[in-house]
């Protein structure tokens, strides 16, 4: 057994706590400059700029190349990018739809949209996990479940009047027609 994949030198741990404490205070300033959005997860390409954050901090730690300096300035690239693409997609929808998934619409009501699940690379026992984590206890609680454009799933509820604008993007969102009119009759009944 190669034992040398254990064993570490003091010189070693100081340039890894140096590393650490550089590129910790680096995130912080650039996330202080950034603002709020800097690891949110409102569109795909942010979720993938906070893991190419995290890949960066981690190569930095772990390994000389890159250099401190080298990395903070590739942290700095990434919230440049991330800056740019989110005001250009607040300054064009066909930038934001070049850039965002459409949300997919995978359940109407008690309905499984068995197509979409495959669309969308989702099993039903992913579904299940899904309705679970939303306190579901039974398919007829559900109004509508959809597939967001950051990967996770919105469960709506059925017994309140949902406002059709929610939905307006949801691919295949026109299947909830007769569900969302339901729904509102048995809200006003209450």
């Amino acid at each position: 057994m190669n034992w040398q994949w254990l064993n570490t030198s003091g010189t070693t741990l100081f340039m890894v706590l140096i590393s650490g404490i550089g590129i910790y205070i680096s995130l912080l300033a650039l996330t202080r400059l950034a603002g709020l959005r800097s690891f949110s997860k409102m569109s795909s390409f942010d979720f993938a700029t906070t893991v190419a954050f995290g890949s960066i901090i981690a190569s930095t730690l772990l390994s000389k190349n890159p250099p401190l300096a080298s990395a903070a300035f590739g942290l700095a690239v990434l919230y440049g990018l991330q800056y740019a693409v989110s005001r250009a997609r607040q300054a064009s929808t066909a930038i934001q739809r070049l850039v965002d998934n459409e949300p997919l619409l995978l359940m109407a009501g008690r309905e499984i949209l068995y197509d979409n699940l495959k669309k969308a690379r989702v099993t039903e026992d992913d579904l299940r996990s899904k309705l679970r984590l939303a306190g579901v206890t039974d398919r007829e609680q559900v109004l509508a479940v959809v597939f967001e454009t950051t990967g996770d799933c919105s469960v709506l509820a059925r017994g309140e009047r949902l406002d059709p604008w929610l939905l307006s993007q949801v691919r295949d969102a026109e299947r909830l027609g007769r569900l969302t009119s339901a729904n509102d009759s048995s809200s006003s009944r209450s």
